[in-house]
């Protein structure tokens, strides 16, 4: 009898080092399948970025051979001269112009999607996924045809028919143009995760709010939104993102009145040859994105603290 106790004793002084010992194999394990993927990210990611970032800051001299001394001249001629300052801020504008939108016209196709049968869900939930397949350059081409400058352009056909107007309007190579190509190319960027964020609200809050008197619009400012806010960020986040970093819409809808920051890159590194200024050009797009990436996650957090408290 003393024997067994002395046994299970043993036992369950030796559990702590076991489970211990099997966390560390865990660990181990783990670690050892994440080597592959650090290695792919390391040589395709971190090294090309830590490259630009040195290119940048170096200097390119007559032969086109980059290296000392260090400067971030680069970086100022970005701010300085107009033409580069005005591109940033087209980009900026189209970018923030696209985001809001497709906010503005996500929320219904989310909520309809959300509250249907499920027959007109996935109805629409195809309509809304299909353009996807189709390549990004071809419906740019299809947008160019679209918006032609001229009575041919099926806009202005239309236009002109139904007497709206008198003469063809000007759309096409302008900003206007990108806006359109942009948020029908990275319109389902911005529905897909604000249905997901409408289905996991509870009806019964809404049905609530209407027992109480609350108007529709009410309701959506005080129940929908703020309890969808996940879903709105992370939607206009990417929709952001996908349109500030976009090269194929502006070139083929903007031409060279709407010259966005992907285009300017382009130009420098291909046309003209400046590898320093496209890849400070390049970090900065990248510096922007991430700040308003991290914008978001900040909001999101700070929103979750305010809730849990």
């Amino acid at each position: 009898m003393t024997t067994t106790s002395g046994d299970a004793v043993a036992v369950l002084s030796a559990q702590p080092e076991v489970r211990q010992g099997s966390r560390w194999r865990l660990h181990l394990t783990a670690g050892f399948l994440a080597i592959p993927m650090l290695a792919f990210l390391s040589y395709f990611f971190f090294y090309p970025a830590i490259r630009l970032l040195f290119s940048s800051i170096q200097t390119q001299n007559s032969q086109g051979i980059i290296g000392r001394p260090f400067t971030l001249a680069h970086y100022v001629r970005l701010v300085d001269v107009d033409l580069y300052a005005r591109v940033f801020w087209n980009t900026l504008r189209i970018s923030v112009i696209t985001s809001a939108l497709a906010t503005v016209l996500a929320y219904p196709v989310a909520l309809v999607m959300v509250k249907s049968r499920p027959l007109v869900t996935r109805i629409i939930t195809l309509i809304v996924i299909a353009p996807l397949v189709v390549s990004v350059v071809v419906r740019g081409y299809g947008w160019q045809l679209i918006l032609t400058n001229g009575p041919k352009g099926m806009l202005n056909w239309i236009l002109m028919t139904l007497h709206i107007v008198d003469g063809p309007v000007s759309i096409l190579y302008t900003e206007k143009a990108v806006i359109i190509g942009s948020l029908h190319v990275f319109f389902p960027m911005m529905v897909l995760p604000l249905a997901s964020a409408l289905g996991k609200i509870d009806p019964n809050l809404e049905d609530a709010a209407r027992m109480l008197g609350a108007p529709w619009w009410k309701v959506f400012l005080r129940v929908t939104l703020p309890l969808s806010m996940p879903g709105f960020v992370a939607g206009f986040t990417l929709v952001f993102s996908l349109t500030a970093g976009s090269f194929v819409i502006p070139a083929i809808l903007g031409g060279a009145s709407a010259i966005m920051l992907g285009n300017l890159i382009e130009q420098q590194i291909f046309v003209v040859y400046d590898w320093p200024f496209g890849a400070a050009i390049a970090l900065i797009l990248v510096g922007v994105v991430f700040a308003v990436n991290g914008l978001s996650m900040w909001l999101l957090e700070g929103r979750r603290l305010r809730r849990s408290t």
